[in-house]
Order: C-alpha cells, then sequence, then structure tokens
C-alpha cells in the first residue's frame, strides 16, 4: 500500500469511528457531519468527499458493526467441531458486548424503528449470511454432530442473549448494582451462557 492509499484509509477509518461515537450519543437525526468532522479531527468536507451524505456514513457504520459481528462465524465449516465454533462464538461476541457496547445500542435502535436506513442491506447481504450459517448448523445436524433443532432460532438466541448485555446495561446495572463487570463477571457470563447454549445443542 503506497503512503497516500495509507493516509486515506486512515482517514476513512477516523471518520467512521468519530461517526460511531456521534450516533450512539445522540442517534441519527441528533448527529451532525460538522460534529463528526470534528471528532475526526479533519474538515467537514473531506467527510462529505468520503461518504457523500451523513445516511451514507450512518449505513456504513451500521455495516461495519454488522460485519465485525458477523466474522465471528463466518469461516466456520462442515468440518469444523460445533462446539469450539459456538463456543467461540458466544464467547467473542459478548466480550463486544462489554467492550463496546455502543455498537449493539446503534444497530438496536436501528432496527426498533424500523431499519429504514439498512433494510434493504438485511434482506440482500445479511440474509444470505444467516442463510449459509443455517447451511452450516443443518450439516451438522445431518452429520449427528449436534441436536436437530432450529438453526436460525439457535442463531437469533446467540444474538439476542450476547447482544442483552449492551442493549440493556442500565437496567442489568440497576439490578446488579455494578457499574462495570470485571474481567472474572465476563468470564463467568460466558461460562453460564455458553453452557446452557452448548447442552441445547447436545454438546458439552
Amino acid at each position: 500500500m503506497s503512503k497516500r492509499q495509507a493516509n486515506r484509509e486512515e482517514i476513512y477509518s477516523r471518520i467512521l469511528d468519530a461517526a460511531e461515537v456521534e450516533f450512539g450519543l445522540k442517534g441519527f437525526n441528533g448527529a451532525s457531519l460538522q460534529h463528526i468532522a470534528e471528532r475526526a479531527g479533519i474538515p467537514k468536507p473531506n467527510v462529505v468527499y468520503y461518504f457523500q451524505s451523513k445516511e451514507n456514513l450512518y449505513r456504513q457504520v451500521l455495516n461495519q458493526i454488522i460485519s465485525n459481528w458477523n466474522d465471528l462465524f463466518d469461516k466456520a465449516t462442515v468440518d469444523d467441531d460445533p462446539a469450539v465454533v459456538l463456543e467461540s462464538f458466544i464467547r467473542t461476541k459478548l466480550k463486544q458486548s462489554f467492550d463496546n457496547n455502543r455498537s449493539s445500542k446503534i444497530f438496536a435502535m436501528e432496527v426498533i424503528q424500523g431499519a429504514n436506513h439498512i433494510g434493504e442491506y438485511l434482506k440482500e447481504d445479511l440474509r444470505p449470511w444467516l442463510q449459509s450459517r443455517v447451511a452450516v448448523l443443518e450439516s451438522w445436524m445431518q452429520a449427528g454432530k449436534i441436536k436437530q433443532l432450529d438453526a436460525v432460532s439457535l442463531i437469533f438466541m446467540i444474538w439476542a442473549t450476547t447482544q442483552h448485555y449492551a442493549d440493556f446495561e442500565a437496567q442489568i446495572s440497576a439490578l446488579t448494582g455494578k457499574e462495570g463487570f470485571s474481567e472474572d463477571d465476563i468470564e463467568k457470563v460466558g461460562d453460564t451462557v455458553t453452557s446452557i447454549i452448548l447442552s441445547g445443542c447436545g454438546l458439552r
């Protein structure tokens, strides 16, 4: 990569990071390209140059969030050990929820409000991804590696359980009396969630 290309990549990444913070704090309607530019430490015209509009930038932030989540399960194949794959998926996604709850909240609010900005993405990109992952789970079932169950519901359960700790942070803090979770706390949550889901799949 040339120095110029590296600089462009660095600016692009800074804008996305700044936009995630801005959208996380103010939502789509409250965020502005000017404030995103200030957070990124660049002129507003640079943001417009790279992303054209606030709506397009918002979509890119959402797409990046989904891609980061899906990478955890993307490479699973028929030949992999389902217990290893699912445990890694669950624990890594839980850690993401604790380390960066802002991403999950942005995505949750977008979906709750009708997925107006990413409706096409969900249908054209995420749906084929989901179908490919269901195919892997069903191949494990056919091979007798996991119990027969509804693969779609299993994926939804993993998403819902792991993202709960980000989306309902205020409720969890109020009920547990904790403002934050230690590494030991996260490990215990991971142990419990993993044990329940894996045992439901007939795995250890």
